[in-house]
């Protein structure tokens, strides 16, 4: 041996940057080549992955627009004679009190039991348009990040009743932050102070449902799907009225936690069918004095496989009164957001259009995709019994009022019958100190069940829930 070296020097060499030449260099190289193959192996394997993926959103996407009518125009007689009513207001097209045939003109109503005759006259159909579209729209949305515990990239074919959730919710915030008589006007430069705070607090609530994953979202269908765990869902599953009513107060009390605009809002979801005066008094008196602002949900079943017919005119009132934000329901499969009607057809925001997410963390980002141009109607009878009816109560006073006003709409008119229920009850006490609790006419699983097990012969293309042609 040489200079106390174990072996004779060869041609392979270790070179001043540690890599050995000769046939050991060939094998590093063999090496790296075969991890850079498979990498890139991988790599075109995870974009064809992505690539079906997105284009499966997209087909399927495609199927459920056709399926639900919203890629063809759907033409319906809107009554001239009938008023309209959308969540406490009444829009009425008629004749000008002038009487003069010649000089009539087609003008409309706002009106409600407290109006004086001389504001009768007033916005009109036109109105009930900008009142309309003013109502926050949730609907499927495609390639979203990635729910956790899942491989959804988007909620296109189950998330229906959850995106109806979100609306009444966002319909509750308005009311909260915006207030009942704000409008959105599209296309509208901001002009003054008062607008610009209008559109920040606009932004702001579309922002709380943003799909993603993240602290500044905390009403998205991410998060609802997270907590919808704590029910026995999981990522894809059918949600039942009542389950995302407790979702909703799940997510907000979560919400509460990290954000101080919810801290003087409290949700309540009753229980059986009964709302627990004392329980309400609990979660809204504040140890000040104050009261805290409620929304209020009462999930309901009105009857067996199709709603019980002597309820419908029950619904249709409790339509008319100014703290109601609406009821989510619709038919097996196919949930809907209703806010209004006109005769016996229910005015309805239809979730079921798949339109690709919207980045709502940019700055300016577009509110189009967030709001209906298009509303639509379906026939009371077609109703599921399972709903849930939701309620925005501002101040303690309006609590008592309702309190006091709401029993009248809740029986069936012209119903003798002992046996014949009001559609929720009111108890004065706690529900903790009643032993024994009122009759059980519905269960969460047995609504839920309901839901994922459609009659077959229901279609959901049904072509009598249309749009509306404003003239």
């Amino acid at each position: 041996m040489m200079n106390g070296s174990r072996g004779p020097v060869t041609s392979s060499a270790v070179t001043s940057s540690g890599v050995r030449r000769g046939g050991t260099s060939m094998k590093v190289e063999s090496l790296s080549t075969a991890a850079t193959s498979r990498d890139t192996t991988r790599d075109s394997a995870e974009d064809l992955l992505d690539l079906k993926g997105k284009v499966e959103s997209r087909l399927l996407s495609m199927w459920n627009n056709v399926k639900f009518g919203w890629t063809v125009k759907l033409k319906t007689n809107f009554s001239k004679e009938s008023p309209v009513w959308l969540l406490g207001r009444c829009y009425h097209r008629k004749l000008s009190p002038t009487g003069s045939l010649e000089s009539s003109t087609e003008i409309g109503t706002e009106a409600t039991a407290q109006d004086p005759m001389e504001q009768i006259y007033g916005e009109g159909i036109e109105g009930f348009k900008s009142d309309f579209i003013s109502k926050i729209w949730m609907t499927y949305r495609r390639e979203f990040p990635m729910m956790s515990g899942s491989t959804f990239t988007t909620d296109c074919g189950w998330g229906c009743m959850l995106r109806s959730g979100q609306m009444m919710l966002a319909q509750a915030l308005v009311c909260h932050f915006l207030g009942r008589t704000w409008r959105w006007t599209p296309e509208k430069p901001i002009q003054n102070a008062r607008e610009f705070q209008e559109d920040c607090l606009h932004r702001m609530i579309i922002k709380w449902f943003g799909d993603k994953s993240s602290v500044n979202s905390p009403l998205s269908i991410h998060q609802m799907v997270n907590l919808g765990e704590t029910l026995g869902k999981k990522p894809g599953d059918w949600y039942g009225p009542a389950s995302v009513a407790h979702c909703l107060k799940a997510i907000m009390t979560s919400a509460s936690k990290e954000n101080y605009e919810f801290d003087k809002l409290e949700v309540y979801v009753a229980q059986e069918s009964t709302i627990y005066i004392q329980d309400v008094y609990s979660h809204c008196r504040l140890p000040n004095g104050s009261w805290k602002s409620l929304i209020l949900l009462v999930p309901v079943k009105l009857g067996t496989d199709k709603l019980n017919p002597i309820y419908g005119p029950c619904l249709t009132s409790l339509l008319t009164l100014d703290f109601c934000i609406g009821i989510i329901g619709g038919r097996p499969k196919h949930s809907l957001y209703f806010v209004g009607y006109q005769d016996d057809r229910l005015i309805h925001l239809d979730p079921h259009y798949c339109q690709e997410m919207v980045d709502v963390w940019q700055p300016n980002f577009s509110l189009q995709t967030f709001h209906c141009r298009s509303p639509r109607k379906m026939p009371i009878t077609k109703m599921d019994p399972s709903c849930c009816i939701g309620f925005y109560l501002a101040t303690h006073t309006d609590f008592e009022t309702f309190v006091n006003v709401i029993s009248s709409f809740l029986v069936p008119q012209g119903v003798s019958s002992a046996n014949e229920y009001p559609i929720f009850t009111l108890h004065n006490g706690s529900r903790s100190s009643v032993m024994d609790p009122p009759n059980i006419r519905y269960s969460i699983y047995e609504s839920d069940h309901h839901w994922i097990t459609p009659n077959v012969q229901d279609s959901d293309t049904d072509m009598e829930s249309e749009e509306f042609v404003l003239i």
